[in-house]
């Protein structure tokens, strides 16, 4: 059966249902396709998000995302974990024909150690970051890895501070191309501390290190509270956009939960053939199992635009 056919006649409550006991998709009415059926986007849960369902352990949570139809994870603390765990997640993933997406290079944290300051001594955090990034990305089978360059660093004018931060990138990306692994710039709304903060200005700094290795994660919820006009900018920015996260406003949960027209914001990314990863990156509304199974729910019904 086609999607829209199979989206249209399942009801997003038979999927709350199924995984709070009260029923599975696979049980559901005749004619329908099972629980595993896969999205139009390629969305990518983190760990912890559906542990309620699946238990602790990080493969047994996998599994249970390529179960609910994701075919991707992406997991911000990876390079913290050990490498035999590392090892562990890429070969499970490899397995169940998963990707992996990004995890966070460590710099000391999204402020720290600022690439705006062009001290010599944070460049060298930074690119050792990237050395060892290389050696993550091998274990996990992982393409991209998150970068912040930190805070405005506020007696230099902001244009030094610009070229400070593509002359540090322009020499991580030299180390991470031969691996093919690139990092994602990603623009933060946490604080008004940070240097990075809107896309066009990731943008110009993207064209700055000309690299195949350095492009924009596009977090919509961070863009929301930044500038808005999520759509717009994103055509704009759109050659340089690796990487897309997903997180509703206010309270950075799941779609449907806050402002944002995900059904449309989604289509959009659909229409101009985007193949790669969307993150997760957000809470969960609700607490429990019941709020799990609502999460899942928000992705069909948002996810339901074609």
């Amino acid at each position: 059966m086609e999607r829209r056919k199979f989206i249209q006649n399942v009801s997003l409550g038979s999927v709350a249902a199924g995984l709070t006991g009260m029923g599975t998709l696979r049980a559901a009415q005749p004619g329908t396709l099972p629980a595993d059926q896969t999205f139009n986007l390629d969305y990518a849960p983190h760990f912890g998000m559906f542990k309620h369902h699946a238990g602790d352990d990080l493969l047994d949570q996998i599994t249970f995302m390529h179960e609910k139809g994701f075919r991707s994870l992406e997991d911000n603390g990876m390079m913290g974990r050990t490498p035999e765990m590392q090892e562990k997640i890429g070969n499970h993933l490899a397995k169940l024909g998963m990707t992996m997406g990004v995890f966070v290079l460590n710099k000391g944290g999204n402020g720290a150690n600022t690439l705006a300051a062009g001290k010599q001594e944070h460049v060298d955090i930074f690119l050792d970051g990237c050395r060892k990034a290389i050696d993550v990305a091998k274990r996990v089978n992982a393409k991209w890895t998150t970068v912040v360059p930190g805070d405005y660093q506020r007696d230099l004018p902001l244009d030094i501070q610009t070229a400070n931060v593509i002359e540090a990138l322009r020499k991580g990306a030299e180390i991470l191309e031969p691996h093919g692994l690139t990092m994602v710039l990603e623009p933060l709304s946490d604080t008004p501390n940070l240097f990075l903060r809107y896309s066009p200005q990731t943008y110009m700094i993207c064209k700055g290190v000309n690299s195949p290795s350095c492009k924009i994660l596009y977090d919509i919820y961070h863009q929301q509270k930044n500038e808005g006009n999520l759509i717009n900018l994103m055509e704009m920015c759109w050659d340089e956009i690796a990487y897309i996260q997903i997180g509703d406003n206010p309270g950075r949960k799941e779609p449907g939960t806050g402002e944002i027209n995900y059904q449309n914001v989604f289509k959009y990314i659909y229409e101009k053939g985007f193949k790669g990863v969307c993150g997760m990156e957000h809470g969960n509304a609700n607490p429990g199992k019941e709020g799990e199974a609502d999460v899942i729910a928000a992705y069909r019904k948002a996810d339901n635009f074609l």
